[in-house]
């Protein structure tokens, strides 16, 4: 079966369900029922189903880009390389581990990453991604960036907290303004499936230019299978078997290396924040193609 093929076929079987993530009006409002989905080849071409065209915020699927962007052995000595277990806010584990969070992909380790990365972070991450993606368009949507900023109070405690600690370089004000642009940047599943193709290059971008080497991509990868959907990373290589990384805005974007980069978009969320249609989505493509890293 051919990808476009594969792709019509899966929409029209995927099931929507979930609610909208509440805690961000401005993603509260967002129609639980919409669904994308868009697989770019090893050569940037692009199958897509439904709108798969439509822009939608990231949120933290902006942090496997910006761990790309980051990862090296200075930074994990400040962030851990395991799953949390916890929610992907939580305080608890900063305290007993000495203010290092677990991993990169829970928002305390993204905090972290953005610190790394300093001022400008979020400007560097859009010229990246308008560059993989071949968007010059690309940008932030104000109206959520506002609205997490004004609701952004457990961001800011996880910050301070690791500040005491010593794990923040840069004020945290500082950190915490381009962490909130950067969730905000507004893509469609086109645009973040031909971003992510690097990772299923082995860490080539779209221009031929390396931004990993291969271990790199390889651990970035990695980290994406076992810590990428929150507390539900288990059960997401259960059921779908790549790496992949999720965001609250109702995002997925999962890597088939050597093959192909994919991105699903559903907002209707489930408990631990992934989306209900896009696990569905994911799980139905690798089971009919047989890709997989196992």
């Amino acid at each position: 079966m051919e990808l476009q093929q594969l792709v019509d076929r899966i929409a029209t079987e995927v099931m929507p369900g979930g609610a909208a993530a509440d805690y961000i009006p401005a993603l509260a409002r967002v129609d639980a029922r919409r669904f994308g989905m868009a697989v770019a080849t090893l050569d940037g071409e692009v199958s897509g189903a439904g709108e798969y065209r439509a822009p939608f915020s990231i949120q933290s699927i902006s942090k496997a880009f910006t761990l790309a962007l980051a990862v090296g052995d200075e930074l994990w000595e400040r962030v851990g390389r395991e799953p949390s277990g916890s929610p992907f806010n939580s305080l608890v584990q900063l305290e007993t581990e000495n203010g290092i969070p677990r991993n990169p992909f829970i928002n305390a380790g993204a905090l972290v990453v953005t610190d790394h990365l300093g001022p400008g972070a979020s400007q560097r991450l859009l010229r990246f991604l308008r560059e993989e993606s071949g968007n010059p368009g690309i940008g932030v949507d104000e109206e959520v960036a506002k609205s997490e900023l004004d609701h952004g109070d457990r961001n800011r405690a996880l910050a301070h907290f690791m500040a005491s600690y010593g794990n923040m370089r840069n004020p945290v004000d500082v950190v915490l303004h381009e962490y909130v642009r950067q969730c905000s940047i507004a893509m469609s599943c086109a645009d973040l499936a031909r971003s992510a193709l690097f990772l299923a290059r082995h860490g080539v971008r779209n221009d031929g230019s390396r931004l990993l080497d291969v271990s790199g991509a390889k651990r970035v990868n990695a980290v994406m299978l076992t810590c990428g959907t929150y507390d539900a990373a288990g059960q997401f290589a259960y059921r779908v078997g790549l790496p992949g990384k999720s965001g609250v805005g109702g995002g997925i974007v999962a890597v088939v290396p050597g093959r192909c980069a994919i991105c699903v978009w559903g907002p209707g969320l489930d408990a631990r924040g992934n989306s209900v249609a896009g696990v569905d989505a994911l799980d139905r493509f690798t089971t009919l193609t047989g890709w997989s890293v196992f």
